[in-house]
This record gives structure tokens, sequence and C-alpha cells, in this order.
């Protein structure tokens, strides 16, 4: 008897697949173990193994299209097997949401069977949607093209270049043929699941497409360029004056004119405050209007101007202009205004500081460094071992908010903020608590080195429990840092300093470093929070602790 596959929820929020590509056509011979298809989730690119012995006789969509979690994704079973029963079991609601959409085209194209690929573009062959390249991504904005229009492509070539509210990624292409299409320039947006691109035969008709996309609600190249017309990444605006000199001010205070000087000074636009009078104390006549001439910086001082300038405080004339740059907000740059504005908003933070005798990390980390040791042990992976030690003693510092319950994770996994260009990322040192100081340093390195060559994946920067931000290399004393949700803190750590500091009744200089923790008040007390940085200054202070 043939066997169904259904399409497999592959994350925890996975709701459907899209069929990145097909390894077994319709007829060839499938055993256990062998690669169905690549299916794209929301989270990844993964491959289907089959688990039965037979011959593939049905597919449930073609390569680019989606299907939800648990429809029907294909049929394998013996040669010439008839599976009309299973499809029409299996397809039977599925059919009747594909038609749905064509309750909103015309009456009389209501009866052809043919309207609804027209409307289903993402069954069609050709058409490359825009993916879902993080679990937190509604839109792309295209980074740049690989390929143009009429460009051959072949399957795993470089489409195009796609900035996510997380990092920029490549798009490999899962079809081979030509680029007849793009659905945007470098620098616009399209949302999920919106048409990207037409890949085809060389010359083939795509208009029926187009109109396809367009009745279904996918972006067309037109709208785009009407709504979002091409900008240049950088718009620099002055507002100024022209570029000649400023006149220069002789007047200040009440002005000395004659009725006519005042009146032929309006009726030519000229003002007082810039003409030299040459009447007794200074008065405007009408001599001085008529033979007006506007006054520089540069223009030599007649001697009245001098002593008037010896008298009073020299003006000054503001001669250059007023310049700025506007640039376009970054996908990665809005998803952190959001989250951390909803964040800051909706979790109430409050703030614990505790200063720490760094002395003994000081004198340790030589030793750890030593000319044998193959990784080099920072004082940030000191902390990080310290925070994953002491999270495991504090349970409501390592949990979440979930709304109607509390998380308390038994895992531990610590993000690490990273700075690039485009703003911040978190990469997530998972298990954290179970590793060396040395495996922790090369993890720290390694996500580092990949953030800033924009190599990090999705799966790279999800599941944090704790988050710790670092701004001591920049001279940084303490600071407070903004929660990254769903967590319940996030560790500011500041530099470490010499101050003076008072050891066994002595004043003496010692290291001292300042750490600041944010706790979201729905979950940590103060006084949870106030015992949690006594055992990491307990770890830190005493470090040999950590290698127990």
């Amino acid at each position: 008897m043939a066997e169904v596959l259904l399409m497999p929820r592959l994350s925890d929020t996975m709701t459907e697949g899209v069929i990145a590509s097909w390894q077994k056509k319709v007829g060839d011979t499938v055993k256990k173990g062998d690669v169905l298809a690549d299916i794209e989730t929301d989270k990844a690119t993964m491959e289907l193994e089959s688990y039965h012995d037979g011959t593939l006789l049905y597919i449930g969509v073609e390569e680019g299209g989606k299907l939800a979690v648990n429809d029907l994704m294909a049929i394998i079973g013996k040669s010439g097997e008839d599976i009309t029963a299973i499809v029409k079991e299996h397809t039977g609601n599925g059919a009747a949401t594909t038609e749905a959409p064509k309750t909103e085209a015309p009456a009389e194209n209501k009866p052809t069977e043919s309207s609804a690929p027209a409307v289903d573009i993402s069954t069609m062959e050709e058409v490359v949607l825009m993916p879902r390249l993080s679990d937190t991504m509604t839109e792309g904005v295209i980074a740049a093209w690989d390929k143009e229009v009429g460009d051959e492509v072949k399957k795993g070539d470089i489409l195009a270049e796609i900035e996510t509210d997380k990092a920029t990624m490549e798009l490999e292409s899962y079809k081979d043929g030509f680029l007849l299409y793009q659905g945007a320039k470098p620098g616009d947006k399209i949302a999920v699941n919106e048409l990207l691109a037409i890949i085809g035969k060389k010359g083939q008709d795509i208009s029926a497409i187009l109109a396809a996309a367009k009745s279904g609600g996918a972006p067309t190249s037109a709208p785009v360029k009407e709504e979002t017309p091409a900008a240049p990444v950088k718009e620099e605006k002055v507002v100024a004056s022209s570029s000649a000199p400023a006149p220069v001010v002789v007047n200040e205070g009440r002005i000395f004119a004659s009725p006519l000087a005042k009146k032929i000074a309006e009726d030519k636009g000229i003002d007082l405050k810039y003409v030299q009078g040459s009447g007794d104390n200074g008065r405007i006549v009408k001599s001085d209007i008529e033979n007006f001439q506007p006054q520089t910086a540069a223009t030599t001082a007649s001697p009245q101007e001098v002593k008037k300038s010896e008298a009073t405080a020299p003006v000054f004339v503001p001669a250059g202009q007023e310049s700025y740059d506007e640039i376009p907000v970054t996908q990665m740059r809005k998803v952190i205004a959001k989250r951390l504005a909803e964040s800051k908003f909706t979790s109430p933070h409050f703030y614990v500081t505790m200063a720490i005798d760094m002395d003994a990390c000081v004198a340790a980390r030589p030793k750890l460094n030593g000319k044998d040791a193959k990784v080099k042990i920072s004082f940030n992976d000191l902390v990080v071992k310290a925070v994953a030690v002491a999270l495991r003693e504090h349970p409501e510092v390592n949990g979440a908010w979930l709304g109607d319950k509390i998380r308390l994770n038994h895992h531990v996994n610590i993000g690490v903020a990273v700075a690039v260009p485009e703003g911040l990322v978190v990469p997530v040192i998972k298990y954290a608590d179970s590793m060396s100081l040395t495996q922790i340093s090369s993890a720290v390195k390694t996500y580092a080195v990949k953030a800033k060559d924009k190599k990090l994946t999705p799966a790279e920067m999800e599941g944090s429990t704790f988050t710790i931000s670092n701004l001591g290399m920049y001279g940084v004393d303490q600071f407070t840092g903004i929660i990254n949700p769903p967590n319940a803190c996030i560790l500011a750590v500041g530099g470490i300093s010499q101050e003076p500091v008072v050891k066994d009744g002595q004043i003496v200089v010692g290291n001292v470093m300042k750490v600041t923790l944010s706790s979201d008040h729905r979950i940590v007390d103060g006084a949870k929070a106030a015992e949690f940085l006594q055992t990491l200054k307990g770890l830190l202070e005493e470090p040999l602790r950590l290698l127990l």
C-alpha cells in the first residue's frame, strides 16, 4: 500500500514550509534514507529523508511552492499503483483553500479552472518568493542583485543579497534558467512571501505570472518604482544663504536716521543697521543711502568704525552653511528600535550596581594565558563563565516572562552583544555553564568574526536565556542595558580601573570593575538581583572556583 508523507514540523515555530528543491522526481526509485527534498522553514533550509522504499508517485507542490504543516507532500508506493483515492482524501480541503481567492475574481473567469494558478503564484515553478530568513523577519531589503535580468542562472548561484532584521544573507537559486524579472531594485523592501524574482526559459512570456502576482496582492516592479523611488543612500541637504560674504553690521540698538533717509532706504530695501552714517553722532542722511555699498568683513574699516569697535564687542556674523546627511533606516536598526522600545516600555526595569575587586582575575589571567596556551582568555570570557555558573544558583534571573506564567530555564544560554557597523547582534553561547573557559573564549571569538563578516545564521542568534553587554574595552566605567526580550535580565559590564581601596585597614590601589544588572521586576525582585550579583562577585574575586 502506498505511504503518505505529510509536511513535517521541523521547528517549534514552523507553520509552513517552502520546497526549495526536489531531490527526487515523480517516477524515481526511492530508498529509505534517500533525501527527498530540501525544505525551507522559518529558521533554516533542511533536508527531508524518506522513511520508505518504493517509487515516488506524487508530489504535493512544485519547487518554490509552500505547504502548511501536515499538508500532503508526497506519496511513495509501488510503480503504477492507483493513488487517486489517497490524493482526493488529502487534497479535498486543500483544493477548497486554493480556490478561495477566486471569489474575488470577475464572474466570467470563475468557471475557468485555469484561473487558479493565476492567483496562487507560490505553486508556479518559475516564481521565487521572498523567503523568511529569520524567526522575526517580516520583510527584506534588497542589498544587491548578483544577477541581472537576462543573465543565465544555475542552481546554487547567488541571486541577491538580502538584508533582514538580523543580518545580510545571500539568497541562492534553486532553479536553472534565465532571470526574467526582479521584484524590486537595490534598496527597496519586499514582504515575506511576496514576488521576488522569476526564473524561466529565455524569451518566456511572464505577463500571466505578473498578472497573477498583481491580482493575488504580490508586488510587481511598477508599483514598487512608483511608491518607493530609488534614492541615493546619502542625501545631502543644504540650508543656507548664498555663498557671498555676509554684510557687516555697523549699527546696534537705536538707529539715528533722517526721515528722508528712512524713506529712501525703505524703497530700496536697505536695512539701516548695515549703513554707516556720516551726519552728527553717526546720523544716517540721504547721501549715505544713495552711496551705500554693503561692507563685508574683508572691507577696510573706516576711522569711525574703528572707534566704534573699540567701544563695543565685535559682532559675529555667521558665514558658513548648515548641512546634514539623511540615511535610510536599515532592517536591523528598525528591529532594534522596535524590540528595545517594546522592552523598555512594557518591562518594568530596575537596576542594581555592584563593584567587584578584580585583583585575583588580573593576577590569574597571565597564568591562564601562558606561552603554551592555545587560546587566550579575556576578562570578558571570565565574566561569561562566572555568569553562567551563577545562573545555575539563581533560576529566576535565568527566567522569562510569558504573560500568564514565568518560565525558569534549566539550561544556560548566554547572549553576548556584539557591535557591528549596522547596529547590534547577539550571538548565543548555548549551554555555557557546561563549557570550559577555553571553549567559551573560542566560541566568543568565532561569533565576533562571523558577526562582523555578516555570516551569523538565525540559529546562532536564537534561544538566549540571559544577555551580557560589555563596553569596558571602550573605557566605559559603568552603564545600564535594556533587557533583551524575553530574557529577565541583562548584565552591563564596565571596564577595570585602578582605584584606591581599603584592604586590611590600609588604602591601596585596587583593580575595580563595576557591573549593573537590569532586571524585569515582574520576574526578579531587588533582593534576588542583589543575591545574584553577590554570587557573581564571589566567583570573580576567587576565579579558581570557575575551574571546578
